[in-house]
């Protein structure tokens, strides 16, 4: 299986299945002198660790990072990147591969189950290897490592809508920290959140989401024109995400329905001399290069595939069957999407700060 890697210059290739001994990463092109420590990247994969709470996966891992090269310990007791590969690993200590033995010849709607058995030949039936989200555990190891790639660089994500559900996005503000377990920016609609997904959860079914990530602190001149759109590899960041069916940046699809002068983001200079934008529907790109705003980007998740609920489905033999997904499921994959789309937004800053770094000399 090739397609593996992510990124130019700063450069992530994963691997591992998701019931596997283990899942990892190699980040390639990482600049040497970066302080980074298992601890720090430790932090970001707490977020998306599963079993937190009751609208996330029951599966008990404990998401554990290694860092097996590319680190340095200095006499003065600091750990750097040495700019040779950063080999990151996490262990799978919780697999259950049992809970799939009833669905293993069967395809479960929805699923990537149905496209690897017809492009391979073969697929692995516990936990979806490849297919499952597990992967994504490793891009956000990835995604602690390149947020230090590009100074004063900030990106936080929350969830911005469950189902019909959605924030008032007149309160909406990511700086104001976010409410656990399901990510909110704001605490007013959690309580409507969480009886909607117990709902859910208790009958057996499943829900999709969309999620905000704001990055803060982006220099300006990222990106390049035509082929290398900032937002163009933010958007394929964020599409490679599992169960990711939409993105948009800035205003997104909304932008269709205003006017000219409504969508325009007009300038002024400020006082102290530098020009200032006076709106941000372009969500900080505009000709696919960073305009110095704050980068807005919000993807749509699908409801998760795997579901209690009896769908009709085909088997490997061709016949016609039904199929209910027992086990660890999330009730809803976005929760767990947020720290995912953060790290995918930092690992394509830090590719293109390189790029632009190394065209330009500037950053």
């Amino acid at each position: 299986m090739s397609h593996n890697s992510f990124g130019h210059l700063f450069r992530i290739t994963t691997w591992g299945e998701s019931h596997g001994p283990a899942i990892g990463c190699v980040i390639d092109g990482c600049p040497p002198g970066i302080p980074i420590t298992e601890a720090e990247i430790q932090t970001f994969l707490d977020k998306r660790r599963p079993g937190q709470s009751k609208y996330t996966t029951q599966r008990k891992e404990p998401d554990t990072v290694e860092i097996l090269s590319g680190v340095f310990e200095t006499e003065d007791g600091e750990k750097v990147t040495t700019g040779t590969p950063i080999a990151l690993q996490i262990k799978n200590v919780d697999a259950r591969s049992k809970d799939y033995g009833d669905i293993k010849d069967k395809f479960r709607p929805g699923h990537a189950d149905y496209t690897y058995f017809l492009k391979y030949g073969v697929r692995d039936w516990r936990g979806s290897g490849r297919a499952s989200a597990r992967e994504t555990a490793v891009r956000v190891a990835a995604g602690a490592v390149a947020r230090k790639v590009v100074p004063g660089l900030r990106v936080r994500g929350a969830l911005v809508q469950i189902g019909p559900h959605q924030v008032d996005r007149g309160g909406l503000g990511l700086g104001r920290g976010r409410q656990q377990p399901l990510l909110l920016p704001e605490a007013k609609t959690a309580r409507v959140w969480a009886a909607f997904l117990d709902e859910v959860r208790k009958s057996g079914s499943s829900a999709g989401a969309v999620i905000e990530v704001v990055a803060e602190g982006v220099p300006v001149g990222l990106g390049a024109p035509l082929y290398a759109k900032l937002d163009q590899d933010i958007c394929s960041g964020l599409m490679s995400i599992n169960a990711v069916k939409g993105v948009e940046i800035g205003a997104g699809f909304a932008s269709a329905a205003f006017s000219g002068e409504e969508n325009a983001d007009e300038m002024r200079m400020h006082p102290n001399g530098t020009p200032e934008f006076m709106s941000n529907n372009a969500g900080g790109i505009l000709g696919g290069i960073s305009t110095g705003q704050p980068v807005v980007a919000r993807f749509a998740v699908k409801p998760t595939s795997s579901i209690l609920n009896t769908r009709k489905t085909i088997d490997m033999s061709g016949s016609d069957t039904e199929v209910s997904t027992k086990g660890r499921h999330d009730p809803c994959v976005g929760i767990r999407a947020v720290p995912i789309g953060e790290a995918m937004m930092a690992l394509v800053l830090a590719d293109h700060y390189l790029r632009h770094r190394g065209q330009t000399g500037q950053g």
